[in-house]
């Protein structure tokens, strides 16, 4: 029995070491899935746009556009979440723009063609390039605009800088916490490289806080979005039936309002 029994443990564990190692060794290509480049010129996106380069503390030189309004009443930092390129974000810097408000459309390192791969110490350095930018050029009163883990990453942000105003939409509590739900099956908490504590940063701040969520988000649990707002002591706004990429959510009149509504 004994023979027969030890040889399917050992498979057994082997099995479960070589799953562990896999998902710890490519948990970056499971966060952070960017799109490249090239992209095309701000001015070519929306009329009076301008090519920015971010300067890291760690020496990247960072792509971004900025979409500056005359007599704007404040400027928009604008952290994306876990996917895609700046092009995606246009929508929402158009909308923003049109209500007298200049927009940085920020990518982070290894996204939309910048270099470096990206992390959660490099994206803390990405924002803050963003910011410095955002201080030099403008003078306007700041605003952060975070999407997913982008709430993460501008409300880490805001502890340190605290802007006039922080819209978190669709947080999640931590990475740990969201990523427990898509992979019940692992040891997510023990594994990841990156936190990412959203509610533990936005309940440091002390910017007032909008929380923007969608009520039938498959990604992120709405009540996660929820717990980010109550840690904040902040406003939580639901778009009723939105799921996590929704177009609604992207540039959609609740997005749109509680950005305005802290300019």
């Amino acid at each position: 029995m004994r023979r027969r029994v030890l040889p399917g443990i050992t498979a057994a564990v082997i099995i479960v070491v070589v799953v562990l190692g896999s998902a710890f060794a490519l948990q970056r290509k499971l966060v952070f899935l960017p799109s490249g480049g090239p992209l095309p010129a701000a001015a070519d996106v929306l009329p009076g746009g301008r090519d920015a380069t971010l300067a890291t503390a760690d020496g990247l030189s960072l792509s971004a556009w900025y979409f500056p309004v005359p007599g704007a009443r404040a400027a928009v930092l604008v952290a994306p979440g876990n996917a895609g390129n700046r092009s995606m974000r246009a929508p929402l810097a158009a909308a923003l723009t049109a209500r007298g408000l200049s927009v940085l459309l920020l990518d982070y390192r290894g996204f939309g063609g910048n270099p470096g791969s990206p992390t959660e110490a490099g994206l803390a350095l990405d924002v803050r390039a963003a910011r410095d930018f955002l201080v030099t050029e403008t003078g306007l009163p700041l605003l952060y605009f975070g999407e997913s883990l982008g709430s993460a990453v501008v409300a880490e942000l805001a502890v340190e800088h605290p802007p006039v105003g922080l819209v978190l939409r669709s947080p999640f509590t931590d990475l740990a916490a969201v990523g427990r739900v898509h992979y019940p099956f692992l040891p997510v908490r023990w594994l990841l490289l990156d936190r990412f504590p959203t509610a533990e940063h936005a309940a440091a701040t002390s910017a007032p806080v909008t929380v923007v969520y969608g009520s039938a988000d498959s990604v992120v649990p709405p009540g996660q979005s929820r717990a980010v707002a109550t840690a904040a002591g902040g406003r939580a706004v639901e778009v009723p039936g939105a799921d996590h990429n929704d177009r609604v959510l992207l540039d959609g009149p609740d997005v749109v309002a509680a950005v305005t509504a802290l300019a």
